[in-house]
């Protein structure tokens, strides 16, 4: 197995006081009990507050990430980033390559169209000893890593704003003369 080499991460641009969404798949209650664990303690290390939804599986996911953003959208209180967490387990069946590329598809098309920094902690794995060595904060640590990810989208997010904020008033202000 091939361990990770996570550099320090570079930009601190201040996300402190940031409201993430997780959305998690109960579908492996112990698998998913490491993996929220560990994407909590990287949000709280980085300042975050979260919301946590339960869905019975991956394939709910995105579907769940889009009612609940909308909906704290509606209501005055966006959030600032969406932290999605499971396991899919291979099986016999197609079944397997279904749930993980159609999830993956799912919240990539949602943040993407809706500008929303995610992580993607959904794991894909042949076997329950692989999604254990996935899930264990103290070995791969997807959990954390899918926090980080959102982390740094955020951070990224930050930073652009000003200057995305700007090009939006240039345009209106020529679009006017």
């Amino acid at each position: 197995m091939v361990e990770p080499r996570r550099a320090p991460l570079k930009d601190q641009t201040d996300i402190k006081g940031s409201h993430v969404l997780i959305v998690e798949a109960r579908f492996y209650d112990d698998i998913q009990d490491a993996l929220l664990l560990a994407a909590i303690a990287e949000l709280k290390e980085a300042g975050c507050t979260h919301d946590v939804i339960t869905v019975p599986g991956c394939l709910e996911i995105p579907a769940a990430t889009a009612i609940t953003i909308e909906a704290a959208d509606k209501k005055g209180r966006p959030y600032d980033a969406v932290v999605a967490l499971g396991c899919v387990i291979r099986g016999e069946t197609i079944h397997f390559e279904i749930v993980a590329m159609e999830s993956a598809r799912g919240l990539m098309d949602l943040s993407v169209n809706r500008k929303i920094p995610l992580g993607n902690g959904i794991i894909t794995v042949n076997t329950e000893e692989q999604a254990w060595a996935r899930a264990r904060a103290d070995a791969l640590n997807k959990g954390g890593d899918a926090a980080r990810a959102a982390v740094v989208m955020m951070r990224i997010k930050r930073r652009m704003q000003p200057r995305l904020d700007q090009m939006i008033k240039d345009r209106l202000r020529d679009a006017s003369h």
